[in-house]
C-alpha cells in the first residue's frame, strides 16, 4: 500500500513534563516516529514542553518547539509552519486531550490539518468511561458493574447498590490520577471527592473491583485497509488492583490458556476495528478470572502506552515506528 503523499509535513505532540503516570515512554515512541517519518522525506515539526527529553534533540525534527502543551501553542505553531497532519498518539493522554480540545474550538479545521494515526470519535469513545461501557455492551463485550456518577451523591448512592470494594475511575485522567480503591464505607467519602474533582468533565465511574484477577494487555496494529496484527501479549506480574504503571510485566504472556487467548484476540481486534477510522496502533488491557478463566474488558488505548515500549524492547519489533507508518497510509 503506498503512503498518501498530499502529507508533506507532519506535527508530532509531545507528552509534557515527566509526571506519574506517563513519562520517558513516550519519548521513546516520539523519537521513533519522527525518525520513520523524516525517513519518508516528510517534515517533521515537533512540540513538547520537556526539554530533557530525546525526542527533542534539534536532530531529531526539522523544527522543534519547546513551548507548553496548550491550544495557543499550536496556534502559534500553525501560523509559523505548512502543516499537513498532526499526530498525537505518540504523546499519551496529554497529546491525545491536546488534539480533542483543539478539534473542539475549529483550530484543525480553521488551518486545514488532518488527524492522523486516531480520530477524535475514537478518543471520546475510548477515555469517556461511561460510552466506553455502553459501547463495550452493544458489542457484547463483558464488563465490571459499574455506574457513572456526575455527583457525590450519586456515586454513594451507586457504591451502595454494587458494594465493596470499589474502584473509582475519573474520566479524562492521566495514569489513574484520582482514581483508586475504595475498600470500607468510612473512606468513600474523601475518594469519591477527590475523583470527581480530578475529573476535567467531573465525572466518575464507580465499578465493582475484581481484585486478585489476573490482568493481560494486548498490544495491536491495524492499517487503513483494516488488516489488524497482534504485536505481542503482556502480563502483569500482579493481579487486578495494583497499578499497570506500578507493576512488574512479562512479555508474552505466559499463564494464558490458547482458550483464553483466542477470545482476548478476537475481542480486542473487534474492539480496535470498531473504534473509528484510523490507522495506527492501540493497546487492549483484559481482567481474566483465574478460577473460571471469565474475561471482562477494561480499557482500550488510541495510542502507543507504556506497554508497548515494553513491547517493542522484548520482540524486537519496533511499534510506534510502524504506527508512524501505517498513519501516513502504508
Amino acid at each position: 500500500m503506498p503512503k498518501d503523499n498530499s502529507i508533506k509535513s507532519v506535527l508530532i505532540i509531545g507528552s509534557g513534563p515527566i509526571i506519574i503516570g506517563q513519562a520517558c515512554e513516550f519519548d521513546y515512541s516520539g523519537t521513533q516516529a519522527a525518525r520513520s517519518l523524516r525517513e519518508e522525506g516528510i517534515k517533521v515539526t515537533l512540540i513538547n514542553s520537556n526539554p530533557a527529553t530525546i525526542m527533542t534533540d534539534p536532530m531529531m525534527a526539522d523544527r522543534v518547539y519547546l513551548l507548553p502543551l496548550t491550544v495557543e501553542s499550536i496556534e502559534q505553531i500553525l501560523q509559523e509552519n505548512e502543516i499537513d497532519a498532526v499526530l498525537p498518539t505518540m504523546g499519551g493522554q496529554t497529546a491525545l486531550n491536546l488534539a480533542k480540545e483543539a478539534e473542539e474550538l475549529g483550530i484543525w479545521e480553521q488551518y486545514n490539518v488532518r488527524l492522523i494515526g486516531v480520530d477524535i470519535k475514537a478518543i471520546e469513545k475510548a477515555e469517556a468511561r461511561e460510552k466506553f461501557r455502553k459501547w463495550m455492551i452493544e458489542l457484547g463485550v463483558t464488563v465490571a458493574q459499574g455506574k457513572i456518577a456526575n455527583s457525590y451523591l450519586e456515586g454513594k448512592e451507586f457504591a451502595q447498590e454494587i458494594g465493596f470494594p470499589l474502584v473509582l475511575r475519573p474520566s479524562f485522567t492521566l495514569g489513574g490520577t484520582g482514581g483508586g480503591l475504595v475498600f470500607k464505607k468510612e473512606d468513600l467519602d474523601e475518594a469519591l471527592n477527590r475523583a470527581l474533582t480530578a475529573s476535567p468533565i467531573h465525572e466518575v465511574l464507580v465499578e465493582k473491583a475484581v481484585l486478585g484477577w489476573k490482568e493481560f494487555e494486548l498490544e495491536l496494529l491495524r492499517d487503513s485497509v483494516d488488516n489488524v496484527a497482534i504485536i505481542c501479549t503482556v502480563e502483569n506480574f500482579d493481579p487486578m488492583g495494583v497499578h499497570t504503571g506500578d507493576s512488574i510485566t512479562v512479555a508474552p504472556a505466559m499463564t494464558l490458556s490458547d482458550t483464553a487467548m483466542q477470545l482476548m484476540r478476537n475481542t480486542a481486534i473487534m474492539m480496535m476495528r470498531d473504534l473509528g477510522n484510523f490507522a495506527g496502533g492501540c493497546n487492549v488491557q483484559f481482567a481474566l478470572n483465574p478460577d473460571t478463566e471469565e474475561v471482562l474488558a477494561i480499557e482500550i488505548n488510541p495510542r502507543v502506552s507504556r506497554s508497548s515500549a515494553l513491547a517493542s524492547k522484548a520482540t524486537g519489533y519496533p511499534i510506534a515506528k510502524v504506527a508512524a507508518k501505517l498513519a501516513i497510509g502504508y
